[in-house]
This record gives C-alpha cells, structure tokens and sequence, in this order.
C-alpha cells in the first residue's frame, strides 16, 4: 500500500524550537528546519539571520494525513508562538523570524484561516492575533547542522531555549 504524505510549513521564530514539538508523534514522517518566502535563491543561515533575504526561518513538516491530521498540526502550532508579536518571536527579534503559516493549497489555507480566528475569538490575548497567513513558496533547506539540532545539540538547544522566554510563554499564555 502506497503511503500518501502531505507537506506543512509553519514559521515560528527560531526552527531550533519548532522542530521537537511535531517530531516524536506517530505519522510523522520528517521535520525539516529550513528557509521560506523570500527573494533570495539557495539561501544560507547567514543570509537569512541577517534578514535581508526576506525569508523566515521554517520547519516543513512530512505528514500522513491519515494518522495525523493538518488540523492537529495547527492545534500543535499554535500553542509554540507568541501570535500577537509581528517583530519577531521570543529573544529572536527581526522579520526572519515571526511567525507565519504558509498553506500549500486552499484547503490548508482555509483550514489556518479559521484556526487563526478561533484564537482571535478566543479571548486568550487582549491584542490582535498577527500570524501571516501565506502561500507557501519555494522552500530551502537550512544547513545540516540545524538539522534535529535539539538532538544534535541537546545541551545548546536547551541552554539557548531556557533562556529565549519561550517555554515562559507558553507556560503562562497556553497552559
């Protein structure tokens, strides 16, 4: 039996920390730290931290619709940004790294558009929900070595995430 795989794109300031929350569950096939929605072709690292390439740092996420579904991703996605920051998400502060969906068809696109307003209607922030909503574009991925870099280099990632005000948020904001 062929195994059916769907694409997800989420930005949400560094992709360090977005890759472990979709990782470890079943019908997830690949998380892929990388670059999207930018002028500039074959961007690297470099490129992208100094925000001039118009890219977000991205995870794309390989899927089987089957087990899991687009909806759980944003139910997954959600609670990781901060949806009212437009300059950026936690101690990473500029346009490569807010937050944004990027939808690779109109399914996708409408299915991030209610789950955007949902969180609007919510209640649970007292300031506009900001998340783009995007049509995803040619995605590049990053550099191996931020490749499952919370494995790689578990002792970095969690120094570098205790101290980005991050899991704070989510603590306080999502719990």
């Amino acid at each position: 039996m062929e195994q059916i795989t769907n694409i997800a794109t989420f930005a949400g300031g560094c992709f360090w920390c977005m890759v472990k929350p979709f990782a470890e569950y079943d019908g997830i096939h690949k998380v892929t730290s990388g670059y999207m929605g930018g002028h500039l072709e074959n961007p690297t690292y470099e490129d992208v931290k100094a925000g001039q390439s118009g890219h977000l740092e991205v995870v794309q996420i390989e899927f089987d619709p089957a087990i899991f579904s687009y909806e759980k991703l944003l139910e997954i996605y959600w609670p990781q940004v901060d949806p009212t920051d437009d300059g950026g998400q936690f101690q990473d502060r500029g346009e490569s790294y807010k937050a944004a969906i990027f939808y690779h068809d109109s399914l996708q696109q409408q299915l991030a558009e209610a789950s955007k307003q949902a969180i609007a209607e919510s209640g649970r922030f007292n300031k506009p929900i900001v998340t783009e909503i995007r049509e995803a574009s040619i995605f590049y991925p990053a550099e191996d070595y931020h490749q499952d870099y919370y494995k790689k280099s578990a002792n970095h990632y969690k120094e570098d995430r205790a101290k980005s005000g991050r899991d704070e948020f989510i603590n306080t904001n999502w719990k």
